[in-house]
C-alpha cells in the first residue's frame, strides 16, 4: 500500500519567495519575469499558470515530474541565491501560492502564482537602482533587464521601476533595495506618482540627456577636426 501525505486545506493561500529575471517585451508594452532554472525559457506574468516544461499533458505540479512553479518558505533562503554569480542580476519576488501545491521541507511546487512584490537590488556600481535597463541578453521577443542607477542607464533601453510595475499590471509593487532600506514604487498611473517616483523619473531622464549631450559633443568635435 502506498502512503500518501495528508491533504492541506489552508484558510489563506500560502506565501513564499523566489528569484527571477525581469523582462520587457520587444515592443516595450509588456513586462514580466523569467525563471533562473527549470522553465527559464518561458517568461510569465504577475499572475500565471504553470505548465509542464517537458511537453507532457499532465497538469502541474505532477508528483512524478519536476514541473510547476517553485518557491522557498524563507525570504533569507531566496536572498542567498542572489549571491551566486549567475543570479546577481535577478530580483527577489514575494509570491502567493495559488491552486494545487506540493509542500517540501524548504518550499513549494505549485500550479499557479501571483507575484505581489519584486525587490530590485542595487546597480552593478553599488548605487541605488532607479530603473531596470537592458541586461544584454534575453529570450525570443523579450529583453532581460537588470538594476541600473541614473548614472549607469546611459543610452540603454530602460524603464523606471514605476513604469515596470504599470506594464506588468495586476497590482505588482516594485521596490528598490539599498542595504536594509527599500522604497516602493507606485504602480498607479503617471499622474498618481509620488515625490520619490518623480525624482527617480527625473534622474533617469537627466542621465539620458547627459549621455546624448556627450555623444553630440564628440560628433561636433570630430566635425571641427575635419
Amino acid at each position: 500500500m502506498r502512503l500518501r501525505l495528508p491533504e492541506e486545506r489552508p484558510t489563506e493561500p500560502p506565501t513564499g519567495f523566489k528569484i527571477a529575471h525581469p523582462v520587457l517585451s520587444q515592443d516595450g508594452t509588456r513586462a514580466g519575469f523569467t525563471g533562473v532554472s527549470l522553465g527559464g525559457a518561458l517568461p510569465y506574468g504577475v499572475v500565471a499558470d504553470a505548465s509542464c516544461v517537458y511537453g507532457r499533458r499532465h497538469r502541474a505540479p505532477a508528483r512524478r515530474c519536476d514541473c510547476g512553479f517553485h518557491c522557498v518558505h524563507e525570504r533569507t533562503a531566496a536572498q542567498a541565491l542572489l549571491c551566486t554569480a549567475e543570479h546577481r542580476e535577478a530580483v527577489l519576488l514575494d509570491i502567493t501560492v495559488l491552486g494545487p501545491y506540493i509542500r517540501f521541507e524548504r518550499g513549494f511546487r505549485y500550479a499557479r502564482q501571483r507575484v505581489r512584490t519584486a525587490t530590485v537590488g542595487p546597480c552593478a556600481c553599488g548605487a541605488r537602482a532607479v530603473a531596470l535597463a537592458d541586461a544584454g541578453w534575453g529570450r525570443p521577443g523579450w529583453r532581460a533587464l537588470a538594476a541600473a542607477c541614473a548614472g549607469c542607464v546611459r543610452g540603454r533601453t530602460s524603464v523606471s521601476l514605476a513604469a515596470f510595475a504599470r506594464l506588468a499590471g495586476d497590482g505588482l509593487r516594485v521596490a528598490a533595495a539599498s542595504g536594509g532600506a527599500t522604497a516602493t514604487a507606485d504602480p498607479g498611473p503617471p499622474e498618481g506618482l509620488g515625490v520619490p517616483e518623480l525624482v527617480a523619473e527625473a534622474a533617469l531622464l537627466q542621465a539620458r540627456l547627459d549621455w546624448f549631450q556627450s555623444r553630440l559633443a564628440r560628433l561636433e568635435g570630430g566635425t571641427a577636426q575635419q
